[in-house]
């Protein structure tokens, strides 16, 4: 997010002075590292949490179109960046895998075809396939298919218009275009505290990892792009915006494939339902990843806990950030979220056995030993006042002083992938004198601006021709692996 703004004011007011800093002392090393993360190209092609089923058995489709609308905003920015010298090869950072929702019982088969029947005309959605033939699903995923009972029937919704994307080099390439621009970037510093000034500026204290020395400068404007540690900043900050904000740190983990001949078996994003009371977050999924141009698998997330903010956090993170304006915020998410407690209890309770069963509802014959459980990238979710208690969020939240001086972003999932509109959001809530003279350049970036491409057909055509062509992210002719 911190590296999409940058490059985003670069690119609109090349004279200012940026300074970006950054704790650890390599890029995109917290939850943007392509293996703490799905990789996912979130745009709601596959994620079922995003389409839920109404009591009346249909299915409610606006946060799929919403988040595939800003998904679009994302793909525009990054295509004028390859044509523009922001980034370089797509292929390092993006690349096309298809993306297939999964479930099975007779239940879900019908919520699936119901949510297919409600995307499928859908401009955005424009050839999705509803597949329920155990002989299709075993050509297109062979994995998944041996050892597999049919009796209990299968039914996928397949779009080959899919993407994974390695955010840890999409990060890398933007911030080293920004260096290149003159953008001071230092690595190894961590910002201890923000302070405003009575002009209205901020003095940011930032101290070397390294060396202890501590140094201070000034700004006009300040952007908290920090993961998990956004929230303690901004509360040192002592904006009013930020008050009744608290945060859940939830950690997770995945499976990783070790067995090269699986890898080569599966082709795809493949995400199932979330288990009855489960939280969105632990939607299971088997994911393809493209890494330096090697393909991996991995499958999860298995749930875990700590009280860190960030992965290469501290174990007081949680207990510093509790503050006696979120108090009442945490105390009645505890009361409110028991469903979420009896899940990441079960999940710290799991055995490798037990998690080697759970990825056997997507790999029926899965045996641990292909597989290595890795430590992903560490969530924080929202905790946002409502009323006299709090109410937990799984999405992102951006917020701003009401005098545009400073912005922070919470929250995870869908995160970078609907990056750029939210740093857009940043830049027309905190520059409001500049935003409308830059709306031209602004547009030059993201074409579609302002507009909503469900509703304009033609432009939405325009668009994904061009950043399909720019981002090689054309899938015709892309055949599904052979079955092994």
């Amino acid at each position: 997010m911190s590296a999409t703004l940058g490059a985003l004011l670069r690119q609109l007011q090349p004279e200012w002075s940026i300074s970006l800093f950054e704790r650890l002392d390599a890029a995109a090393a917290e939850s943007s590292d392509p293996w703490n993360n799905a990789g996912t190209g979130h745009s709601a092609l596959c994620e079922l949490n995003y389409s839920p089923q109404n009591p009346d058995g249909t299915v409610d489709i606006s946060k799929a179109v919403d988040i595939n609308e800003r998904f679009q905003v994302s793909r525009q920015f990054w295509s004028y960046g390859v044509q523009n010298g922001l980034l370089g090869e797509p292929s390092r950072f993006i690349n096309p895998i298809p993306h297939v929702s999964f479930v099975h019982g007779e239940d879900n088969v019908r919520y699936l075809r119901a949510r297919y029947d409600a995307l499928a005309p859908h401009p955005l959605f424009e050839g999705m396939e509803y597949i329920d033939s155990p002989d299709e699903f075993a050509r297109r995923l062979p994995l998944m298919a041996r050892g597999r009972d049919y009796s209990d029937p299968v039914a996928l919704n397949w779009t080959d218009a899919g993407t994974d994307i390695d955010f840890g080099s999409l990060t890398s390439e933007l911030l080293a275009y920004l260096g290149r621009t003159g953008v001071d970037l230092a690595f190894g510093h961590e910002v201890l505290d923000l302070s405003k000034q009575s002009d209205g500026q901020w003095l940011v204290r930032v101290r070397n990892v390294r060396t202890r020395q501590t140094r201070t400068l000034i700004s006009r404007f300040v952007f908290v792009g920090a993961g998990g540690g956004a929230l303690p900043l901004l509360q040192k900050a002592g904006i009013k915006e930020a008050k009744g904000f608290g945060g859940f740190p939830v950690s997770g983990q995945f499976f990783r494939s070790t067995n090269p001949e699986l890898i080569g078996q599966h082709h795809a994003k493949v995400y199932g339902k979330a288990a009855v009371g489960a939280p969105p977050m632990s939607v299971p999924h088997l994911d393809t990843r493209v890494i330096k141009g090697r393909n991996g698998l991995l499958f999860g997330p298995y749930a875990g806990w700590t009280p860190k903010f960030l992965k290469d956090g501290k174990n007081t993170d949680l207990f510093k950030s509790i503050r006696p304006d979120n108090l009442f915020s945490l105390l009645g998410v505890g009361v409110t979220e028991l469903s979420l407690t009896k899940y990441l209890i079960s999940e710290l309770l799991k055995s490798e056995a037990g998690r080697v069963e759970t990825l056997g509802e997507f790999v029926p014959r899965a045996k641990g030993k292909d597989w290595e459980l890795i430590t992903a990238g560490q969530r924080v979710q929202v905790i946002r006042r409502k009323g006299l208690g709090g109410v937990l969020e799984f999405g992102t939240a951006v917020i701003a002083a009401g005098d545009g001086t400073i912005a922070g972003l919470l929250g995870a999932s869908p995160g970078a992938s609907t990056g750029v509109s939210a740093m857009i959001d940043v830049l027309q809530r905190c520059f409001p004198n500049e935003y409308e003279g830059w709306t031209p350049k602004l547009r030059e970036m993201v074409p579609s601006l302002g507009v909503k491409l469900s509703e304009n057909t033609e432009l939405f055509r325009e668009v994904w021709s061009w950043t399909s062509k720019t981002l090689n992210l054309d899938t015709a002719g892309v055949a599904a692996p052979a079955q092994v």
